[in-house]
């Protein structure tokens, strides 16, 4: 056994022997000159021309050779030198392991071949385990990175900045905040702090986190951010929907730091852009895209397509699509998405009929497109496509077609998709308990609801605004006032006006108009007409005439344009025998311009979408003519 060791440790140090490579004569250095400079093809011919007792310094040799593979993407060659180090026992050489684990990692197709060489490595240093941490970070499996890192780490192997980054990039991916945190106490403690990978990572996993404030932390206690570090925080401020902050901080680098923005940190800005309908700030950093000659990047190009479409100029959207040299999903994605916000249904309807390969990810948008227009139709025609297509258990799409089929009226396809998916995320439970709220059924809606809490999933803001619509709709005031109290309590879920709405909603119709009154004074919004308008829609049945006089007068205060509060006063008015007081808001109403507004409803008509309907120049047959009281003499 002590041979044997000896043995190896022999091989495993034989790299560091020295090579006369400043004799030209010499047949090795001319490989690893050639190997140097990337001539992998003279390399492996000069390598066949020699008798293998010429070869006397095989590791270093074939360490070179896999590592020139690698750098000019030569995966066959690679493998054919694979072979060949395993005939000549160097599998157990560190320098080569590493090597041939490298090809494997950046060239391989299938991640478990990467395992087994791994696996078979005898010498596992830093390098080597880092290398599977990230790989397993990069095929989208972050527990089993994390797995792994706890498996190196029992076997005394120090972790580095790497592998530190890639943990963290771990953490970020599967939304775990808490392990997050714990690392970056460990990069504290390490002296890591300032290492720019490790502080991007940081601030990349606490922007997915939504613990913003923990990522401009990262960001101020750096005395020298890089580029990468300023595109990490713009990036991170961009998912928590600070848009503002997103772009005074890339005005900032650019002006006050000197740094060049990169194609990630243009194609960030340019969401933030469209996020905020900035149209002309949009076109200004398409105008610094050209100048910095990022044109043709297709994450920036696709940005620049979907920046135009959500500041509501689909055209310029559609010719920059079609003038990009190459087109990935996002970009397809897009286009369709801007067609979509613009109402321009029919279009993404085409495109998708053009289209030779439909992504997940496409089919997802344009199931919401279907969903938001209450398309039906359209969206069991995109149903049927994913399905020929190929398409099964994907969650997004599966979510999307849940939402589709609940906003539609759907309700128990809705159910059957939802119940048969084997993974939901908090967008599928979100569309199930919306859907059952939407369709009045909100005891069902409360069982899904605290089916997800029992299954682990927290909700969100969305979560409780659909439940709280459930409960309003239903009656269920007891269960809403608990859900609106749990909200806050248990979930740290500060109340928006949405919800003080659905709440407003709740009480009114249950005739608890004091109790919804004082909800509203006693909210952050009580100056906005939203909520006292949700509570003027509750006095069209109250008997108590002076509370609804009240609340429409202080309707009228807040938005003298709109018109309910004084139709409601005005009826108010009349049900009590004040004709004089119900005459003067008609004329207050007239003199301020104010007129009703005529209620649309959407129609499908051999599969075109309308949203009007003439009813004054049509007839109904057997029906007569309404006119307004006005009119009549």
């Amino acid at each position: 056994m002590q041979k044997l060791m000896k043995h190896l440790f022999k091989r495993h140090y034989s790299v560091l022997n020295p090579l006369n490579l400043s004799n030209n004569a010499n047949p090795l250095s001319k490989i690893l000159q050639l190997c140097k400079s990337g001539e992998l093809s003279g390399a492996l011919q000069l390598l066949k021309s020699l008798d293998p007792s010429e070869i006397s310094a095989k590791p270093v040799l074939y360490a070179s050779l896999l590592q020139t593979c690698t750098k000019v993407l030569a995966f066959n060659h690679g493998l054919q030198i694979h072979a060949h180090v395993l005939k000549s026992g160097l599998e157990f050489d560190r320098f080569v392991g590493n090597s041939l684990l490298t090809l494997y990692f950046k060239l391989g197709t299938n991640f478990l071949e990467t395992r087994k060489v791994f696996d078979g490595l005898f010498f596992k240093d830093v390098i080597s385990w880092t290398s599977m941490v990230s790989g397993y970070v990069r095929v989208g499996k972050p527990m089993s990175s994390l797995e792994l890192f706890w498996e190196m780490v029992a076997c005394g192997v120090e972790p580095n900045a790497f592998t530190l980054s890639s943990v963290i990039k771990a953490c970020s991916e599967l939304g775990d905040l808490k392990l997050g945190q714990i690392f970056h106490g460990v990069v504290l403690g390490r002296g890591f702090d300032s290492n720019y990978v490790i502080s991007s990572a940081l601030m990349d996993m606490y922007g997915r986190s939504c613990a913003l404030d923990d990522a401009r932390q990262v960001f101020d206690d750096m005395l020298d951010p890089d580029a990468i570090c300023w595109t990490s925080i713009i990036s991170a401020f961009t998912r928590n929907d600070s848009f503002d902050e997103a772009l005074r901080f890339f005005y900032s680098m650019q002006r006050d730091h000197r740094m060049s923005p990169d194609g990630f940190t243009f194609g960030t800005v340019l969401t933030a852009c469209g996020n905020l309908g900035r149209l002309k700030q949009g076109k200004e950093v398409h105008a610094k895209v050209i100048t910095t000659g990022f044109c043709g990047n297709v994450v920036v190009e696709s940005s620049l397509v979907d920046m135009y479409g959500k500041c509501g100029s689909p055209d310029e959207s559609r010719l920059i699509f079609d003038r990009m040299p190459k087109k990935n999903s996002v970009s397809w994605s897009a286009l369709l998405g801007g067609y979509c916000q613009n109402g321009d249904f029919k279009s993404v309807i085409q495109i998708c009929r053009k289209m030779e390969k439909v992504d997940l990810y496409c089919f997802g948008t344009i199931l919401r497109t279907c969903a938001g227009l209450a398309a039906v139709g359209q969206g069991k025609e995109v149903h049927c496509q994913y399905m020929r297509r190929g398409g099964w258990r994907d969650v997004i799409v599966e979510s999307a077609l849940v939402d589709l089929y609940a906003k539609c009226g759907c309700i128990d396809y809705a159910q059957t998709i939802f119940d048969q998916m084997p993974v939901r995320n908090l967008i599928t439970w979100n569309s199930m308990i919306g859907g059952f709220a939407q369709n009045g059924r909100g005891e069902e809606a409360l069982k899904i609801f605290n089916k997800m809490v029992k299954e682990g999933i927290k909700p969100d803001y969305i979560s409780f605004i659909g439940i709280l619509f459930a409960c309003s709709h239903s009656g269920l005031v007891d269960e809403g006032r608990e859900c609106f109290i749990s909200m806050t309590r248990d979930y740290g879920i500060k109340a928006g006006i949405e919800h003080c709405s659905c709440m407003v909603d709740l009480l009114g119709r249950a005739g608890l108009l004091e109790e919804a009154e004082n909800l509203i004074e006693t909210a952050e919004f009580r100056d906005d007409s939203s909520l006292w308008a949700a509570l003027l829609g509750a006095c069209a049945t109250c008997t108590n005439y002076k509370t609804a006089e009240r609340i429409a007068k202080r309707v009228m205060e807040l938005e003298p344009d709109y018109h309910l509060s004084y139709v409601l006063l005005t009826n108010v008015y009349r049900a009590v025998g004040r004709w004089n007081d119900a005459l003067k808001i008609r004329r207050l109403m007239k003199d301020r311009g104010v007129s009703k507004m005529p209620g649309t409803s959407w129609i499908e008509t051999s599969n075109n979408l309308g949203s009007s309907f003439d009813f004054e120049n049509s007839l109904v047959p057997g029906e007569s003519n309404f006119v307004d009281e006005e009119g009549i003499g």
